[in-house]
C-alpha cells in the first residue's frame, strides 16, 4: 500500500492509502456503503443519489465525493445516517414510476436491490405519480423519464466510438430530463447498447427485445443478498387462544388472497388460534365482531374502496397491507399517468372489444365514484404492518401474521423479501 494512513470509521480504526475514493477504501476493509450514481471506473464523482450520505468529522457529506486523509473520523451506519439512507430511497420511489412487477429491470435493478437490503416495505412519502414522457424514437433504446433518477451515469459512462455523448441532460431545475442522440445512438454497437442498460441503475434505459433475457427468480439480485431483517415484538397475545382475522381486497387481481390459501395443509395448523371474520375467505360480508388483525389487499381506486378501508382500521386492532397494490398501488396505479377521462374513453368508446355504437362511459349511483389516481392504502389509514411482494409467498405471509400474533420476534431471509 503507498501512502498508508490511519482513519476511523463507526468508532473503528483501519489503515488505508491516502487519497482513495472512501467509498473503495472502505470497500476494501469490508464496510459496505450503499450508493446509486457512483460507478466502479469513473475518474471523477458524480455525488448525484447521495444514498452514501455519511459523517466526516462532524460534518454531513457524500462518501463517493470525499478522499481519505490523515485522522478523519468517519460515521456512516448511525440510526441517522440510515434513516437518512432509506428516506432518499422512498422518496426515489414516491417520485417515480417504480412498479417492480411491471418493471423489465425487477431483479436486475439496484435501487430496487438497495430498498431490498434496508429493509423497506413501503414509502412513508405520498406517491407523486408524475407524468414524464417514454421516448421509444431511437432506433433500439427506450428511454422512460419516469424512473430516471439523473444520477448521470449514462451520461458519463456510454460514449461512441469518437468520444461523442450518446446522452445527456436538457433543461433544468425539477425539468431536468436525459436526452438521446438518436443520430449517435445508431451508431452503438450492440455491446455497447446493453452496456447502457446495464449500467442505469433503474429501468430507465431498456435495449428492445433484450429485457427478458433470464428466466424469473434467476435474475442479478433474486438469489442473492446481504442481510436478514429481525422484527420486533408485538403484544397481542395476552392470554389469548384465539385470535379473530379479518381479509379484504381492495383495486387489485386478489393474486395475494390466493397466495394466502396456498399454505395447504398447514392452514390446520391455523384454525387452531386463528378464526376468520369478514372476509371473501368465509363469505362474512359485515363484521360480526371486532377483529385482532386485518390482511388488506388491492390499492384504493373507487369510493368503495375508501369505506371499506377506513371500515378495517376502525374494526381492526392491527392493520397489515400485503401485496404490492395495497404498498406502492402496484400495476392500477400506472393509469395515475394517464388522465382519468382517457382511461375510460379508452375502455368504454374506443376499445377493441367496445360495442359499436355504444359510446357510453357507464354511470350510475349504485356503481362506485373512481378516483383521480390509485393510491397505496396508508396513503389513506394508518397501517401498522406491510408484506411486499407480488404476490408474497404463502409460507411468508403467515409466517409474518403469526408471529405478530403470538408476540414473537422472526426473522425474513433475502430471498423471501420481494417487490415483484
Amino acid at each position: 500500500m503507498d501512502n498508508p494512513i490511519n482513519i476511523k470509521i463507526d468508532g473503528h480504526h483501519y489503515q488505508v492509502e491516502k487519497g482513495r475514493n472512501l467509498v473503495n477504501a472502505a470497500k476494501e476493509n469490508g464496510i459496505y456503503i450503499p450508493t446509486l450514481c457512483h460507478f466502479h471506473n469513473q475518474n471523477h464523482p458524480l455525488g448525484t443519489c447521495r444514498i452514501c450520505t455519511i459523517n466526516v468529522n462532524g460534518k454531513f457529506t457524500t462518501a463517493c465525493t470525499t478522499k481519505v486523509h490523515e485522522a478523519m473520523e468517519i460515521e456512516i451506519n448511525t440510526p441517522e445516517l440510515i434513516n437518512t439512507r432509506k428516506a432518499l430511497i422512498e422518496m426515489i420511489y414516491a417520485e417515480g414510476n417504480h412498479f417492480c412487477p411491471s418493471c423489465e429491470k425487477s431483479g436486475n435493478c439496484d435501487l430496487q436491490n438497495l430498498a431490498y437490503d434496508m429493509g423497506i416495505t413501503f414509502s412513508r412519502f405520498p406517491h407523486v405519480f408524475s407524468d414524464k414522457s417514454v421516448d421509444f424514437n431511437s432506433k433500439r433504446m427506450i428511454l422512460d423519464s419516469n424512473r430516471c433518477i439523473l444520477c448521470q451515469r449514462c451520461v458519463e459512462e456510454i460514449k461512441s466510438e469518437d468520444g461523442k455523448n450518446i446522452f445527456s441532460f436538457v433543461k433544468r431545475g425539477v425539468k431536468t430530463r436525459v436526452y438521446i442522440d438518436y443520430e449517435q445512438e445508431e451508431k452503438l454497437s450492440e455491446a455497447k447498447a446493453i452496456k447502457a442498460m446495464n449500467t442505469c441503475p433503474v429501468g430507465a434505459i431498456l435495449v428492445k427485445g433484450m429485457v427478458y433475457k433470464q428466466p424469473f427468480g434467476e435474475s442479478k439480485y433474486d438469489l442473492t443478498g446481504k442481510k436478514k431483517f429481525t422484527q420486533n415484538k408485538s403484544n397481542m397475545r395476552n392470554g389469548k387462544n384465539k385470535f379473530i382475522v379479518a381479509t379484504t381486497s381492495l383495486a387489485g387481481c386478489f393474486g395475494c388472497h390466493m397466495s394466502l390459501l396456498d399454505i395447504d395443509t398447514e392452514i390446520l395448523e391455523l384454525v387452531e388460534f386463528i378464526e376468520f371474520n369478514k372476509s371473501p375467505l368465509t363469505d362474512i360480508k359485515s363484521f360480526s365482531k371486532r377483529c385482532d388483525v386485518g390482511l388488506i389487499e388491492g390499492g384504493c381506486a373507487n369510493s368503495e374502496n375508501i369505506h371499506v378501508l377506513k371500515e378495517f382500521r376502525k374494526k381492526c386492532d392491527v392493520l397489515i397491507a400485503f401485496g404490492e397494490c395495497a404498498i406502492m398501488g402496484g400495476i392500477p396505479a400506472m393509469r395515475n399517468f394517464i388522465p382519468l377521462e382517457e382511461c375510460l374513453e379508452e375502455a368504454y368508446i374506443h376499445g377493441v372489444t367496445s360495442e359499436i355504437g355504444a359510446n357510453i362511459i357507464p354511470d350510475h349511483e349504485d356503481i362506485p365514484k373512481l378516483l383521480n389516481n390509485v393510491y397505496p392504502c396508508n396513503e389513506i389509514v394508518k397501517i401498522d404492518h406491510f408484506i411486499p411482494g407480488c404476490p408474497p409467498n404463502a409460507n411468508h405471509i403467515w409466517k409474518v401474521v403469526k408471529n405478530i400474533l403470538k408476540g414473537e420476534e422472526f426473522t425474513i431471509a433475502h430471498e423471501e423479501f420481494k417487490y415483484d
